[in-house]
This record gives structure tokens, sequence and C-alpha cells, in this order.
């Protein structure tokens, strides 16, 4: 249990922030009908939402795009009520490879002598607002690639001559919507990526069949489409030269189709607050990333553990 100082002075904090949140969203707009209460820190403190993450995947895929093998990471998200259909959501997430053999996925790459490196860490802050019929939310969120977007092998860049995969960090503003049908749902989403001037739209589904009260099956499709959104068709070249991507595949487009993600999911509800999700997924590649995966369609796994607060 945390002394009673310490939940004062975290309570105190949040309510500073969502206030400021609140102040922010609203700027430049016309005054609501009715002014909003003010909250007590205690109240306030009661009513946040908390989740965090951990979990293991077998492959890292991220909208299509191989990244590492083995990668156990970590997420916290924490929900602020602003109204009583608006909410500010603030998170962070690190990921990491436990071990990724590099000939795996360049079969003519150095040895798999542990060399290979990719991690990752993300922040990200949210206004979601809730209709009733569904819910719409704008993000935005930043990346961080201390081993280079492409990963390092030995402190190196993968990125080849592609400045894509060797940068460092990336800003991105994306909006979202979800659409619940009882026990069906429907979201979508766009992004635009600052760092590359690329676009990204996502549309996908889901199903839950409850088994029990406790455990559930939840399939799931997903699919995306890229504009100029990390191609691999960035290198610099000499003149005369043969035009390859950075990993020696020919040109691709530009803007198409990136993935459909088919996924299972057994979500388990251990207690009231902690829920274990194993999965299982196929990642098939589409037009912009069939030259940058190393396999077309390939099938993976991983779990996740949930603990809400």
């Amino acid at each position: 249990m945390k002394p009673k100082s310490m939940t004062s002075l975290i309570a105190k904090s949040v309510a500073v922030l969502a206030a400021c949140a609140a102040l922010n969203a609203t700027a430049g707009t016309a005054p609501a009908k009715a002014p909003v209460p003010p909250v007590e820190p205690g109240a306030l403190f009661d009513s946040i939402g908390a989740t965090l993450d951990v979990g293991y995947d077998s492959r890292y895929y991220f909208r299509g795009l191989w990244f590492a093998d083995n990668i156990i990471w970590t997420a916290l998200n924490i929900s602020v009520p602003i109204t009583d259909k608006l909410t500010w959501g603030i998170g962070a997430a690190y990921i990491n490879t436990a071990g990724t053999p590099f000939p795996t996925v360049f079969p003519n790459g150095p040895s798999a002598d542990g060399g290979f490196q990719y991690s990752e860490v993300d922040a990200i802050t949210s206004l979601n607002y809730n209709a009733g019929w569904a819910k719409f939310g704008m993000q935005y969120q930043y990346y961080f690639y201390p081993d280079n977007y492409g990963g390092s092998f030995r402190g190196a860049p993968n990125a080849g001559a592609d400045p894509e995969f060797g940068i460092k960090g990336a800003g991105e503003l994306g909006f979202t919507m979800a659409v619940p049908l009882g026990a069906f749902n429907v979201y979508a989403g766009y992004y635009y990526d600052f760092r590359v001037n690329g676009h990204y739209m996502s549309l996908g589904a889901d199903y839950t069949y409850a088994i029990t009260d406790w455990v559930s099956i939840v399939p799931s499709v997903n699919a995306g489409y890229g504009i100029d959104y990390y191609t691999g068709n960035n290198a610099a070249f000499n003149p005369g030269s043969v035009q390859t991507r950075w990993n020696g595949q020919p040109l691709g487009p530009t803007s198409g189709f990136t993935h459909v993600l088919y996924t299972i999911a057994a979500p388990i509800k251990l207690t009231k607050t902690a829920t274990l999700t194993p999965y299982v997924a196929m990642n098939q590649s589409e037009r912009l990333r069939a030259g940058l995966n190393a396999t077309r369609n390939e099938i993976y796994w991983g779990v996740k553990l949930s603990l809400a607060f």
C-alpha cells in the first residue's frame, strides 16, 4: 500500500496535468454551455484508469514490416477523464529483441553471433471522444529508435544507403475511429509521419466469441495502405547504376497495400484485474512490403499479460 503522502502527491500532480490538457483541448473554441464543476484531487485519482502490459512476440511486425525476432516489450497507458465523454490518454512503451538470428532474415548476411540489435521507445498522448455509437480519437506518438529504424549489427546501422532505415526518431499524428456492433468491432485509422512525410491508413475488424465468463476467442483481420511510407526506395545511387532497394531487392512501388494481418487471440481472465492473452497470427505481405520482408506470408505467435488498475 502506498503511503498517504505519496498518494496525495500523485493525485495532485495528475489533477494539474488533467487541467492543463483540458485547457489546451478547448483553446480557441466557444465556451461550453455549462461550466464543468471542479473535481477534488481524491475523486479524480479514483476515476483514473491505468493498464500495464508486458508481452513476448516471436516476430515483430509493425504495419506489415518486419523489425526483429523474439521481442520482449512493456507498455503503460493512463486514461484521465476530462468530461463524461472526453478522455485524455498518455502512455509509453519499450520494445527490445531478446535474440534475432540475422541469417534467418538475411541468408547472405553475417553469422548469427548475437550482433543484431533492435530496440524502440514510444511515447503517446491522445484525446478520445465517445459519441455512443462510435469512439473517435486524435493522437500524437513519437518513436525513438536507439539502434536505428532498421536496427544495427555490431553497432553499425542496417540502413545501407537508404536514409529512412537509419533514422533515430519520428513523430506521427493520427486520427482513429472505432464502431462497436455488439460483439463485433470495426475500426479505422489515418496516420501522418512527419519524419518521412508518409501517410498510412488502416482498416480492421474483430469478433468476440465468449466461451465462458473467463475465456473468449477473438478472430480479427487488419489491412494497411501506405503512401510514401517507409518503402525502401530512397537509396542514393551512382549515375548509370542499377537501382535496387537497400536490401538488394528491385525498387518497388511508393504507394499501395502494405499487408493483411490475420490473428486469433484467446483472452483468459485470470482475476478481476489481470488478463492473459496468447495469440497466433499470419502476416501477409502486400505490394508495398513484398520486396522488403524476407517472407511473403509468415505465421508467428505471442502472449500478453495485462494488469488494470
